[in-house]
């Protein structure tokens, strides 16, 4: 049986360079990072091989969420992979992968988010990235490409 899985593909008016420092660095992952609903309460990122994230989400209601994980691959300005794994259900762990291809406009970035333990969990997901990269997008539609 295959686990599920998502992808999603975003252009963003940004270089693949600002795009994969959006990604990797703590303070710039903290004004995009996250549902609409949320905030970034905390960031913590050594983006190299082996090193590893943190990130604590607070929703408008109140709920926190804790999310972590280690990066398995970096290709600057190209791309990553790291595991995903909510503090909550650690057992969980699936796999992001995001690849960032320089087109005219800026970059084209696809994200995919495999080894889900269920549909369900792939559902919520494509909305939680969804969101996520909609305010990514956001932040550079105002920076533009410079």
């Amino acid at each position: 049986m295959v686990a599920p899985s998502l992808t999603l593909v975003r252009r963003l008016r940004a270089a693949p360079e600002r795009v994969f420092a959006a990604w990797t660095m703590a303070e710039t992952l903290a004004t995009w990072f996250g549902p609409h609903h949320t905030r970034v309460e905390e960031a913590e990122v050594d983006a190299r091989p082996g090193g590893s994230f943190r990130v604590v989400l607070r929703e408008d209601n109140g709920g926190r969420h804790e999310v972590a994980g280690r990066y398995l691959d970096i290709t600057p300005d190209q791309g990553l992979v790291f595991t995903w794994a909510w503090q909550n259900a650690p057992e969980r762990e699936s796999r992001v992968t995001v690849r960032l291809r320089a087109i005219p406009e800026g970059t084209e970035l696809t994200l995919t988010h495999d080894r889900f333990a269920d549909e369900a969990t792939a559902t919520r997901h494509t909305r939680g990235w969804t969101e996520s990269l909609e305010r990514l997008a956001a932040r550079f539609a105002t920076e533009g490409m410079a």
